[in-house]
């Protein structure tokens, strides 16, 4: 043991920390870079320059003068070729790096919504509301990744969240519903707006074109998205390029809140939902007994006007 000491201090001897943090940098880059690239196109891309590479390789040990030639030549345009053809997944990088590093002057991150929380019950109820209809819906939440080049494609509305708004843009006879709406700073900011579809080869078929736009702005940035089925009337909600679906309101409730509130805990969300649901229940309760009493009511005129007739 006292000779295996020995030969890792003479080992750390020849090592210099600006070695072991060259290494360590260079590691979490690597990692980062195959998180971001995971079950994307961007793999399949890779393999098809990695086997250009190999082909380069094998030209050179064969003796193919005619392929090195033309390798060689197309070596000058790769750089091009890198930048186009992983455009997303540079993209994503950087908005991840910028996301954790972000500066004083960079932007101001979330804080306490000013507005309080009210705009989430009228999201919520708008987005029941049209799922029980069967309307389609499709809204996004803007965080901290600024959406203005989406929000530019739209027409601009800035007007306070309300559910009776909601509901008439996506109202299918009216000309913004064709689109997605997105929500700044606790405002509508516009509708029918155009926004990336997803590219992710592993996606679902079943999704629409509803779904993988929403899935593609929560890839392009931090901003998440809810989404109601224009064919089956299912809410789900997206965020980080992954869809969670068959949600009730106050399951996407607390979806919303967690993403706009990244600060509350999960036990306080969990709290907050199930008040939610105690609410649900009672308002339930109260409808119930209000639609009983007005069957007993209206039974009983019958039978009063049966009796003096």
């Amino acid at each position: 043991m006292h000779e295996l000491w020995s030969q890792i201090v003479w080992l750390w001897q020849f090592v210099e920390l600006r070695h072991v943090i060259d290494v360590l940098i260079v590691a979490v880059l690597i990692y980062e870079v195959l998180r971001l690239v995971h079950g994307t196109r961007a793999v399949q891309m890779a393999v098809g320059l990695g086997l250009v590479g190999f082909l380069y390789e094998l030209s050179i040990w064969l003796g193919l003068t005619t392929v090195q030639w033309v390798l060689r030549n197309a070596v000058l345009y790769v750089g091009f070729a890198v930048i186009v053809l992983f455009q997303h997944e540079i993209r994503a990088a950087l908005t991840h790096l910028g996301n954790n590093l972000r500066l004083p002057f960079a932007g101001k991150k979330r804080g306490d919504n000013p507005f309080g929380q009210e705009w989430y019950d009228e999201v919520v109820l708008a987005a029941t509301t049209l799922a029980s209809e069967k309307t389609g819906a499709l809204m996004i939440f803007e965080r901290d990744v600024g959406l203005k080049t989406y929000v530019e494609s739209g027409i601009r509305l800035d007007a306070k969240v309300n559910y009776d708004l909601l509901v008439t843009i996506f109202n299918t006879h009216t000309p913004l519903h064709d689109g997605a709406l997105i929500i700044s700073d606790n405002r509508v900011a516009a509708a029918c707006c155009f926004l990336p579809l997803t590219q992710n080869p592993l996606i679902s078929r079943e999704l629409g074109t509803r779904h993988r736009a929403a899935i593609g702005v929560t890839e392009d940035s931090d901003a998440v998205a809810v989404i109601v089925s224009e064919e089956t009337g299912v809410i789900s909600f997206a965020i980080d390029g992954r869809l969670k679906r068959n949600l009730d309101g106050p399951h996407l409730r607390r979806l919303i809140q967690q993403a706009m509130e990244p600060w509350r805990s999960e036990a306080e969300s969990e709290e907050l939902e199930a008040e939610e649901r105690e609410r649900e229940r009672e308002i339930d309760a109260l409808a119930g007994s209000r639609k009983r009493h007005i069957a007993r009511a209206s039974s009983g005129e019958s039978m009063r006007e049966g009796t003096s007739a």
